[in-house]
């Protein structure tokens, strides 16, 4: 099921690859790409979108460099933003849910967790047709009842410049970049015009320093690390 990002280890990364090389790609590629060895990865995520305004700038940012991004999605906030869901998913990012209203799910029965994770998957599931989305609970917070009941693999983050606190730009960008480790997962919100900013500053600086940007889905299969359901994920250090 968790597979899907797997297959889409094409035409961005390929693209990006080259572009470091100073390359264009002549054509696109739809089979995996083997990354070099040693190449660095990281992963880009984002919180608590759609929000059309800023998550369309992020999107076209993000495609005029050649990077994929995991967004984990509020389900309240799908609709009305089914047409930039569905633009995320063709332009080759991976998503995720955050539950349906941003709560904390530990505490909560298990019909209370269907209302916040299950229908936030219905919501993703309606839009685009297909069940392969990871979770992230709001604030990181899970226990077992979480991982009992998330039917899929759980993403947390290596790296987290609290861009909300602030929303700083170019403190946010810095901080990433200083953190900045093969393997590590970035924590960030598209919903703050700064936080846009700052995550294509980011992006730029890391490519100087030859990092390439995927997917979580991705990250784990370059490192041959499987992702499975209730099981929780900071990173995919080497």
């Amino acid at each position: 099921m968790f597979k899907r990002g797997v297959r889409r280890l094409t035409a961005a990364v390929l693209a990006l690859a080259l572009l470091l090389t100073g390359c264009t790609p002549a054509v696109e590629v739809d089979a995996a790409v083997e990354l070099p060895e040693g190449q660095k990865l990281i992963a880009l995520t984002f919180d608590d979108g759609p929000r059309r305004s800023t998550t369309t700038r992020l999107l076209d940012g993000l495609a005029e460099r050649g990077v994929q991004a995991t967004f984990f999605l509020i389900g309240a906030q799908v609709e009305h933003n089914e047409d930039v869901v569905r633009r995320m998913d063709e332009e080759g990012h991976q998503i995720g849910i955050h539950t349906f209203d941003h709560v904390t799910l530990t505490g909560l029965n298990q019909a209370d967790f269907g209302a916040q994770v299950g229908k936030s998957r219905e919501a993703l599931k309606a839009v685009l047709g297909h069940n392969d989305f990871l979770l992230r609970p709001p604030y990181g917070i899970l226990d077992e009842s979480v991982k009992r009941w998330a039917g899929c693999p759980i993403i947390l983050w290596s790296i987290d410049p609290e861009d909300w606190r602030d929303q700083n730009t170019r403190r946010v960008a810095a901080e990433v970049v200083a953190e900045a480790r093969d393997g590590g997962i970035i924590l960030m919100h598209d919903i703050f015009p700064e936080s846009v900013d700052a995550a294509l500053e980011i992006v730029d600086a890391l490519h100087a320093q030859g990092y390439l940007f995927c997917t979580v889905d991705q990250l784990f299969a370059a490192r041959g690390i499987p992702l499975e359901a209730g099981e929780s994920y900071w990173n995919a250090y080497p």
